[in-house]
């Protein structure tokens, strides 16, 4: 089994499991052992998938705006998670292939493996609530035909994005290509960095 074909059977079984219940307040009940990469792999999902349905959520016209504002602010947290965990998984890779021998004139990729990955688990995300679309007994006959178009294009995505990550890992396992993890260094989540809120310090 490739890596991500073990990544989009793990990203399933996340969308699975939290559709049991289905509610963004439902606990994680993460099934791999603790400091694994499908631990993480699980848990980057799983996030993603309650992000997923906050985002529904929030968009909702009548919703108040109390409310909005509580929703706001939990998602730029979930934001958060989601790049510290894509950072875990880059560390992991990191680690994997820290012995590599690499060639004179090895090139470094575009994006880190790792936030390939978080597009491969968004796009796991897409495919599941466009099949959904293709299966409702509510919608019209050519609402379905059109997200049967667009999830056989996922589905494509899905099939090309997971090669190219395969085929990066394997450049880097041979040291034709080169890794590094790179932090996000969001700024707007840093009191020290955040105008708006250094600024409150100083009144």
């Amino acid at each position: 089994m490739s890596f991500t074909e073990h990544c989009n059977s793990i990203f399933i079984k996340a969308i699975n499991d939290y559709h049991l219940i289905d509610d963004v307040d439902n606990a994680i009940c993460n099934p791999y052992e603790a400091g694994t990469i499908e631990n993480r792999l699980y848990l980057k999902c799983w996030i993603d998938t309650v992000q997923w349905h906050l985002e529904d959520i929030i968009r909702d016209p009548d919703i108040d705006p109390v409310a909005a504002l509580q929703l706001k602010r939990r998602i730029d947290h979930s934001n958060q998670e989601r790049t510290d965990l894509v950072e875990q998984i880059d560390r992991y890779l990191l680690y994997k292939y820290n012995d590599v021998k690499v060639q004179a004139d090895a090139r470094i990729n575009t994006e880190s493996p790792a936030w390939a990955v978080d597009r491969l688990s968004i796009l796991a995300l897409k495919i599941y609530h466009m099949k959904e679309q293709t299966e409702r007994d509510d919608a019209e006959a050519g609402h379905k035909e059109l997200c049967r178009q667009k999830l056989e294009i996922l589905l494509e995505q899905q099939t090309d994005l997971s090669m190219a990550i395969d085929q990066l890992l394997d450049d880097i396992a041979n040291g034709r290509k080169y890794m590094k993890v790179y932090r996000q260094m969001k700024m707007y989540n840093d009191p020290a960095t955040n105008p708006v809120l250094y600024g409150k310090k100083d009144r």
